[in-house]
């Protein structure tokens, strides 16, 4: 029975609210009516969701609580305003995903903030050297995935997730004529997409990989304190970037007065664990990187769009994302 209830609040089993021809209904209408006249519609049913979702506004409030303490910022703590903002905040985050799959994200109107020069990397990496690891997270927008790709001049990107959609979201891509994003889906790190994953590092190609999501049926998990609570997190970022010897940068989109502003971050140079180390070495970077996500969150306190309980026992079968 708790194994049942717990596949029932993950994420991934959670049937997608759509499919191929609502998305491209959506899109359509975009087009035909464009997107003033399609944003109440959209609020509309935001509303709807709003009212109806008595869990994803609980688990919203809970973010918000934690934030507010873990910060010390009194000004964060949820109200009924603030938790309908953040599903607000949401529907303008739909539409901008529209705005991405149609190509009508550019990069001049995407700030990038690369202090370390990653860039120059990953517009290299074709040419010459070998692909990174990009983890990304679900706070602000991942799709402008799609504008790091053109911002690395066509050069491949895979995107690694964990869902049954890959396909549908993979034909809407290529109809919109994006070729430059893949998503491939990864159920486990086995053999053979180890050895599909080192050859497309090889040939200079990235892949980005979430790290703030962890698979229903994969063990792989690690325990961190997330916003001063304990938190499961993925393993298969720290494995990956392991096995393939290769360095991890953090990609993370956020909305800042109206416009993207894309954070790149280094994060290993090269992650590798002596004999007997390795269950050690990566529960160190994963609470790194939710240190690091943490204060992402402060930046854009209503850009997490995890409306799932996110802070539950960690167990093999209890995590979950949207």
């Amino acid at each position: 029975m708790s194994e049942q209830i717990a596949q029932e609040r993950h994420w991934s089993t959670q049937k997608e609210r759509g499919s191929l021809f609502l998305m491209r209904l959506t899109a359509f209408s975009v087009r035909l009516f464009g997107r003033r006249l399609l944003t109440p519609v959209l609020y509309l049913i935001v509303l709807y969701f709003f009212a109806s979702a008595r869990s994803a506004r609980r688990n919203i409030r809970q973010y918000q609580t934690y934030l507010a303490a873990w910060s010390g910022n009194a000004t964060l703590l949820p109200t009924l305003g603030s938790v309908f903002g953040q599903f607000i905040a949401f529907a303008d985050n739909l539409l901008d995903r529209l705005d991405v799959w149609r190509g009508r994200l550019r990069f001049e109107q995407v700030d990038l903030v690369d202090p370390s020069g990653i860039r120059p990397r990953l517009l290299r990496s074709q040419r010459e050297g070998r692909g990174e690891i990009l983890v990304v997270t679900h706070l602000g927008n991942p799709d402008v995935c799609r504008a790091m790709a053109e911002l690395g001049e066509q050069v491949p990107l895979n995107v690694l997730v964990h869902n049954r959609h890959v396909a549908q979201f993979n034909r809407l891509l290529g109809e919109a004529g994006d070729r430059s994003m893949r998503l491939i889906q990864v159920s486990e790190l086995d053999t053979a997409m180890m050895m599909d994953l080192s050859q497309r590092v090889e040939r200079g190609e990235w892949l980005a990989i979430a790290g703030d999501r962890v698979p229903l049926h994969d063990g792989r998990r690690v325990t961190v304190n997330f916003l001063g609570h304990p938190a499961a997190f993925p393993q298969g970022p720290w494995l990956l970037a392991g096995l393939l010897r290769c360095p991890v940068n953090l990609l993370c989109c956020l909305k800042v007065d109206g416009r993207y502003r894309i954070h790149l971050d280094p994060f290993l140079d090269t992650a590798h664990w002596e004999r007997g180390q390795r269950e050690a070495a990566i529960q160190g970077w994963a609470q790194r990187y939710a240190d690091h996500l943490a204060q992402q969150c402060l930046m854009a306190p209503q850009q997490w769009f995890n409306f799932y309980a996110y802070w539950q026992p960690a167990g093999p079968e209890t995590n979950d994302a949207k």
